[in-house]
C-alpha cells in the first residue's frame, strides 16, 4: 500500500498501522501484560485455592484479554512478532494455572503433562520457524483448543461448580487433552511442509 493510503486508512479506521516487522505495537504491548501476569496468577492459586471469585474473575479478564489481543492486531495490523507473543502468552497463562491446580490436588499431573508438552513443543517450533522468517498463525482447531482449556480452567475456579473436586473442569480438561494431540498432530505435519520449503 503507498503512503497515501496508509495513511488514508488510518484516518478513516483512526487507527496507526504497522507493518508485519513493527515490535512496538499495542496487540504486543498487551501479551506482554498477559505474559507478566501469568505467574501472578500461578502463586494467587497456589495461595488462595481452587475455588474463589478473584481467581475466576482474574481467569475471565485474562481470557477475554486474548480477544482483545486479535482485535487490536487485526486493527493495527498483524505482525510475525505478535504472531509469536500472542499464543505465547496463551500458553503461559494456561500452564501457569494447571501446574497451580495440579499442585493444590485440584487436577491430575497426567491432563496437564500432556498439554505442557504439546505447548512447549509448539513455542520451541515456532520460534524455529521466526528465525528463518516464517509465521506460524494458530489454527482454528486449535483456538477452539484454547476455549476448552480455558472453559476447564474457569470451572475448577467458579465457586458453585469448582472446588477441590471440579467434575465439569476435569471432564473439559479431557476433552482439551484430545484437542491438544490432534491440533499437534496438524502442527507436526505443517512443520514439515513449512521447513521442507525454508
Amino acid at each position: 500500500m503507498s503512503a497515501g493510503g496508509t495513511k488514508a486508512l488510518e484516518s478513516f479506521t483512526g487507527a496507526k498501522r504497522f507493518g508485519p516487522s513493527a515490535l512496538a505495537t499495542p496487540a504486543n504491548g498487551l501479551s506482554v501484560l498477559r505474559i507478566v501476569a501469568a505467574p501472578v496468577l500461578g502463586v494467587l492459586v497456589a495461595r488462595t485455592g481452587p475455588d474463589s471469585w478473584l481467581l475466576w474473575a482474574l481467569w475471565t479478564v485474562l481470557s477475554i484479554s486474548d480477544k482483545l489481543d486479535g482485535f487490536l492486531a487485526r486493527r493495527h495490523g498483524v505482525t510475525r512478532s505478535g504472531a509469536f507473543l500472542d499464543p505465547l502468552a496463551d500458553k503461559l497463562i494456561v500452564l501457569a494455572a494447571l501446574a497451580a491446580l495440579v499442585e493444590i490436588g485440584t487436577f491430575s499431573w497426567l491432563p496437564a503433562a500432556v498439554i505442557a508438552a504439546r505447548e512447549l513443543a509448539m513455542s520451541a517450533f515456532r520460534t524455529y520457524a521466526a528465525r528463518r522468517g516464517v509465521s506460524i498463525p494458530a489454527r482454528p482447531r486449535a483456538k477452539i483448543k484454547t476455549l476448552v482449556q480455558d472453559l476447564a480452567i474457569g470451572f475448577a475456579f467458579f465457586p458453585p461448580v469448582g472446588g477441590p473436586d471440579p467434575e465439569v473442569g476435569r471432564v473439559l480438561l479431557w476433552v482439551a487433552v484430545v484437542l491438544t494431540l490432534y491440533t499437534g498432530l496438524e502442527y507436526a505435519l505443517d512443520a514439515r511442509r513449512t521447513l521442507r520449503g525454508v
